[in-house]
């Protein structure tokens, strides 16, 4: 058995090198926007989840996908939100043209005694294209608890990074491990002529309800 290796001034930098390279391939992955910054402070939403009475449930989606694709992905922090008790949250605001589901996503509820799991075992997506190539524009209102991203070794817990950079510019990237609290779900386009093919909500699974 050997003795526990001493601490060396340079055994982190294969992770900080990791680090600056996934932060220099967001960079390099998205379109300037041409916008300001989000503001400091909590502000109202700019699209409002659902209007009454359909405004989002205080008991919050939990989302995990193992492999994903966001594109064209911009933040906002610090947006306030209404929930159907008459509650305010404040909370992170998520716009993409659309997210490409790899593989395996699961959405989970429970309220009101009961339980409600939607569970997507291969490829899904949120967010498409009409005929014409209009993009459907999805807003997703929540808090990422987890997120992974791998250049050269896989580094997690980035969720913060993210939200930095695409609150600055929009991002296309792959991740993984994605775990989330989400309060609501929205394409804010109103598309016509969807092709059967590249559907706004695309997501072949099994929905089950049971009593909690």
């Amino acid at each position: 058995m050997t003795g526990a290796r001493p601490n060396r001034p340079g055994r982190r930098a294969p992770r900080a090198l990791a680090v600056a390279l996934a932060l220099v391939v967001a960079v390099a992955t998205a379109v300037l926007p041409g916008r300001e910054g989000a503001a400091a402070g909590p502000v109202a939403a700019e699209h409002p989840p659902l209007g009454v009475p359909f405004l989002p449930s205080p008991d919050p989606l939990e989302v995990s996908i193992d492999r994903l694709l966001a594109r064209s992905l911009s933040v906002r922090t610090g947006v306030r939100i209404r929930l159907s008790d008459g509650t305010e949250v404040t909370t992170t605001q998520y716009t993409f043209k659309k997210l490409t589901i790899r593989r395996h996503m699961n959405v989970t509820q429970r309220a009101d005694g009961h339980t409600v799991v939607i569970d997507v075992p291969e490829e899904g997506s949120l967010g498409g294209t009409d005929d014409q190539g209009n993009p459907q524009t999805t807003v997703m209102w929540g808090d990422i608890t987890n997120i992974c991203v791998r250049v050269l070794v896989r580094i997690c817990g980035v969720q913060g990074l993210l939200n930095f950079f695409g609150s600055l510019i929009p991002l296309t990237a792959g991740a993984e491990d994605f775990e989330g609290r989400i309060y609501a779900i929205r394409t804010i386009d109103e598309q016509a002529g969807i092709s059967d093919t590249d559907n706004p909500i695309h997501l072949p699974g099994t929905i089950t309800v049971t009593a909690s």
